[in-house]
C-alpha cells in the first residue's frame, strides 16, 4: 500500500489511477495500485556504479597480485638479488644467505614478517614497516616461499 495516493471510484472501477497524490491519503484496495519502477536515468546510473566498483575491484585484485613481485623487486633485490641469490654487490658484502635455502625457508611466516617489518641488525636489513603495508608484507613473504622453487 503506498501512502500519499488517492483512488476515486470511477478509476477503481476502470482500473486507472489518480496522478494526483494528496498527502495523507492512501489506496483503499492494495491491489490497485501500480508496481513501482525507477525511472529509466536511476536504473542507468546504478549500472553505472556497479561498473565503476566491478572495474574498481578488478584492477585491485590485479595490483595486489603484481605487488609481492614489484615490492620485492623495488624493495629487496639491490641487495637480495632478482633471484634471492644474494649475489649482488652489497649481498655478498654482507655475506647474505640465499632467500631459497633451508635456514630462511624453516622460518614461519611471522618470523619472516617480523624481519621485513622491524629489520635486522644495526648496519644490515632496513625496517619496512613505514613503507610497505602489513599486506604488502605478507605478499612479500609469500613471494619468498615462491624463491625456494
Amino acid at each position: 500500500m503506498l501512502a500519499g495516493c488517492r483512488v476515486d471510484e470511477q478509476e477503481k472501477s476502470s482500473g486507472s489511477i489518480s496522478k494526483s497524490f494528496p498527502l495523507g491519503q492512501r489506496f483503499s484496495d492494495a491491489t490497485n495500485h501500480p508496481p513501482f519502477t525507477a525511472p529509466l536515468w536511476a536504473t542507468r546510473l546504478n549500472g553505472a556504479k556497479l561498473a565503476v566498483i566491478a572495474l574498481a575491484l578488478f584492477f585491485s585484485t590485479y595490483t595486489q597480485a603484481d605487488s609481492a613481485a614489484d615490492n620485492y623487486k623495488a624493495h629487496c633485490s639491490a641487495c637480495h638479488g632478482a633471484t634471492g641469490a644474494g649475489d649482488t654487490m652489497i649481498g655478498r658484502n654482507l655475506k647474505l644467505r640465499p632467500l631459497s635455502s633451508a635456514e630462511v625457508q624453516k622460518q614461519s611466516d611471522d618470523e619472516l614478517f617480523a624481519i621485513i617489518s622491524k629489520g635486522k641488525g644495526k648496519d644490515r636489513m632496513p625496517a619496512f614497516d613505514r613503507r610497505l603495508s602489513k599486506d604488502q608484507i605478507r605478499d612479500v613473504v609469500k613471494y619468498l616461499r615462491l624463491l625456494k622453487k
